[in-house]
């Protein structure tokens, strides 16, 4: 009886350590299933974020449809020098004024696709107003 209880043991000590080993390996290694997913990830997925944020331009999506602006009184941080780029799709003509130092003016027509492009030079509050229809689209937050 003895001999069946040192085996009984030992088998379970066995057991348990091989229960240990198999723990221990499944904590550090990843999934297959998990190591696919990132191996198939694009490899310019980060590289194509950081050239966005990277880059000099700054682009705001207008519509005027129904007597409705959209975006109307959002407020853009923007950097002096940087390329600002408005694009507009409207139903109606109307006047884009940029106060700003330059200032700028665009004719807006009733017509989708259009786009103005403007930079500012002096850091500071700058108004984005539609003449006619009396709205204020954004208002950029200007720094040096």
């Amino acid at each position: 009886m003895k001999s069946r209880s040192k085996v009984a043991a030992l088998s379970v000590t066995l057991s348990a350590a091989m229960l240990c080993v198999t723990l221990a390996c499944s904590t550090d290694a990843k999934p297959e299933a998990q190591q696919s997913i990132e191996s198939s990830a694009p490899q310019g997925a980060a590289a194509s974020s950081v050239a966005e944020e990277e880059s000099d331009a700054l682009s705001i999506d207008v519509q005027i449809s129904g007597g409705s602006v959209t975006p109307t009184n959002e407020r853009i941080e923007a950097v002096v020098g940087e390329t600002i780029t408005v694009r507009i799709d409207s139903d109606v003509a109307d006047e884009l004024h940029v106060h700003s130092v330059p200032d700028h003016s665009f004719a807006v027509e009733a017509a989708a696709g259009q786009s103005f492009e403007f930079v500012v030079d002096v850091p500071g509050t700058v108004a984005l107003e539609l003449h006619d229809a009396g709205k204020t689209v954004a208002t950029l937050l200007v720094r040096p």
